[in-house]
């Protein structure tokens, strides 16, 4: 039996962030109390909802809302896609 040797190159912080930038996104189900700090330009949110947010692969928002389905669908009208992140 024989091993296959594996190289792996390394890469900047930077480029890791950027990796799967406009190809990849996350969907990151959170309360109401943590998507002001994700998205601190957003009105005032009821404390204790269960939203939904579509962040880029290198971490900045793309969108909230109180379903699933809509993020999925931003994805998918922006040709992204979609892991999910817990």
């Amino acid at each position: 039996m024989t091993e296959a040797a594996e190289t792996f190159t390394a890469i900047s912080p930077q480029d890791f962030a950027n990796w799967g930038e406009g190809t990849f996104a996350y969907v990151k189900p959170m309360r109401s109390e943590e998507a002001r700090r994700l998205f601190p330009q957003a009105a005032s949110i009821r404390p204790g909802l269960k939203l939904f947010a579509l962040v880029a692969a290198n971490g900045a928002p793309i969108m909230l809302a109180d379903s699933k389905d809509a993020v999925m669908q931003s994805a998918w009208d922006h040709e992204l896609h979609t892991m999910s992140l817990h």
